[in-house]
């Protein structure tokens, strides 16, 4: 009885982590940009210590390296929308006042002319300073990264500036992690690491957004497996008691 309920729970306990992974994946099917990371798994590992020499011990193993698979493209037709294409990342930084990188590109221009991400993370250019827009000015993206910008108020066909550059990096070969703040950083580098870009072509799709890359339907499964087997290792846990509490019973003097 010991054996069967110490292992079923270890095995609630570790696939907690799971639980909460797959949570946050479905909490943000509808979130611009969202990225999944890899999922959990869960392997058997020699316990240590007197009286476990005999027993495995389920242990979960995780990492919050990014899977940075393309979402679903959605044609929005505003000017300051933009979805990244292949592993290209953007710069911005983060709440800690460090460079990060996201995907998410749903920008907009905040009260100090400063172009932030949708969750309010100011974006970077390519000299790694934030983005500024000057006033009364519209500004359109180009595929590779560059800002333009135009008087909307201009008389005639419009000539558009360059006003700058996102920084843009392709992460084809590099991992990354999710920081706190939902942000990525560069996997075993201290926060606000840069990366040198990857030889894949670093590009986006002006005037459309990203999609979530969690697949709702597949992410209902596994959280509906994962409650099949927590039911499955309480059950468990009942049946060792109950067969220990009928063999205390047969050992009694009648």
């Amino acid at each position: 009885m010991d054996r069967l309920a110490f292992n079923a729970m270890a095995s609630i306990n570790e696939e907690r982590l799971v639980r909460q992974q797959l949570t946050n994946d479905l909490a943000n099917v509808s979130t611009v940009g969202f990225k999944k990371t890899y999922e959990a798994t869960l392997q058997p590992q020699q316990a240590v210590g007197k009286g476990f020499d005999s027993r495995l011990q389920p242990l979960i193993y995780t990492t919050d390296r990014v899977m940075l698979d393309n979402g679903p493209l959605m044609v929005t037709g505003r000017d300051l929308d933009v979805a990244f294409s292949n592993k290209t990342v953007l710069g911005v930084t983060g709440s800690d006042g460090t460079l990060a990188f996201s995907r998410r590109g749903d920008f907009k221009v905040n009260t100090n002319g400063v172009l932030e991400t949708g969750s309010g993370y100011l974006v970077r250019g390519q000299d790694g300073n934030p983005v500024t827009v000057p006033p009364g000015v519209k500004i359109t993206f180009g595929s590779d990264g560059t800002i333009f910008a135009a008087d909307p108020n201009q008389t005639g066909p419009q000539q558009q500036q360059v006003l700058g550059q996102l920084m843009l990096r392709d992460a084809s070969t590099t991992p990354l992690i999710k920081r706190n703040d939902g942000l990525f950083q560069v996997d075993e580098k201290p926060a606000g690491t840069d990366f040198a870009t990857g030889p894949e072509p670093v590009n986006l799709t002006p005037q459309a957004l990203e999609g979530s890359s969690v697949n709702p339907m597949a992410a209902m499964v596994k959280l509906i497996d994962q409650s099949r087997s927590f039911e499955q290792q309480v059950r468990i846990i009942k049946e060792a008691k109950s067969n220990d509490e009928a063999g205390a019973s047969m050992m009694k003097v009648a």
